[in-house]
């Protein structure tokens, strides 16, 4: 049976040993969900499966742009839609694996995104004035153009902001008139693993500090070497920015680390908010409850038998 199994819940939670687990039990491949995972050099940051885990179980979006180069959500719909047909032709299963609810809600509910070429003078006069304005300005302007759209982007996150302000202005409709949906024709089960929060936020911070070890300062500085701008947008995410700014000299080093966890434990906030507890699609798994691992898999296996 040609299907999709996808693996959802916030960082941190889990979502990559299940899906190692199913893989290592099924034949199956990885299809990543993940914003900033598709990013080359950006390995500890970023949290990506190591090349031992690649090596086990084919792995797709992952590494497949520099970080100076664009990447949208466009771009990322018609790859990982092509990743999961070609898994499904090989008569395996795709486990679509991530955290990112715009990727992972645009693959699962067949979004069609409008096809509008950036314009790279106008995203300049957006970030000029984001700068000058605060991007909460221009989040309130797309409130007022395009509601919808301001529901599904988070105040903060400017580039997509600027991206959906873009598209009106060189459009004259708001994004959201733009988007269609196309439900996928093979069946989908998507899991979703919760866990409470203050063991959420002490897995978090565990995980930061492991980053650090690794040596995620040594990867920031290897990155601003090969001559990544600090300012790129790739840079722009949790890890990399406060790194960046303890190297300027910003931040010291124990006050970048805490607010690598302060910024993770908010992001895993809004990517809760992107997967509902009440939305009676996701089947929820409490990661901390015994043998999760043997009850994904059997949910998984009568699934798709």
């Amino acid at each position: 049976m040609q299907c999709l199994i996808a693996i959802i819940g916030p960082t941190a939670v889990g979502k990559s040993e299940i899906a190692l687990h199913l893989a290592r039990n099924s034949p199956a491949e990885i299809v990543s969900a993940d914003s900033r995972q598709v990013y080359r050099y950006m390995d500890i940051g970023t949290n990506k499966p190591t090349l031992a885990e690649r090596a086990l179980v084919p792995h797709h979006l992952i590494d497949i742009v520099e970080p100076d180069e664009s990447f949208n959500l466009a771009m990322y719909c018609k790859m990982a839609t092509e990743a999961i047909k070609a898994i499904q032709q090989k008569g395996k299963l795709p486990l679509l694996v991530g955290g990112s609810g715009l990727y992972v809600w645009s693959l699962i509910e067949g979004w069609k995104i409008p096809q509008v070429p950036p314009n790279p003078r106008l995203r300049l006069d957006l970030e000029a004035r984001a700068k000058q304005e605060s991007s909460y300005a221009l989040y309130k302007e797309l409130q007022q153009i395009d509601p919808l759209a301001a529901t599904k982007i988070h105040p903060g996150n400017t580039r997509r902001i600027i991206r959906a302000l873009e598209i009106y202005q060189m459009t004259g409709q708001p994004a959201s008139q733009l988007w269609r949906k196309e439900t996928p024709s093979f069946p989908i089960l998507i899991i979703g693993l919760t866990l409470e929060r203050s063991e959420l936020y002490r897995r978090i911070d565990c995980r930061v500090d492991k980053m650090m070890q690794s040596g995620l300062v040594r990867e920031v500085e290897e990155l601003l070497n090969r001559g990544y701008s600090p300012t790129l947008p790739s840079m722009s995410g949790v890890g990399y920015k406060q790194i960046i700014q303890f190297l300027q000299g910003e931040l010291s080093l124990s006050i970048a680390v805490g607010q690598i966890k302060y910024e993770t434990h908010r992001l895993a906030r809004h990517q809760c908010a992107w997967f509902h507890l009440a939305d009676p699609r996701i089947h929820w798994f409490d990661v901390a409850e015994d043998n999760v691992r043997g009850k994904v898999l059997e949910l998984v296996r009568s699934f798709v038998a």
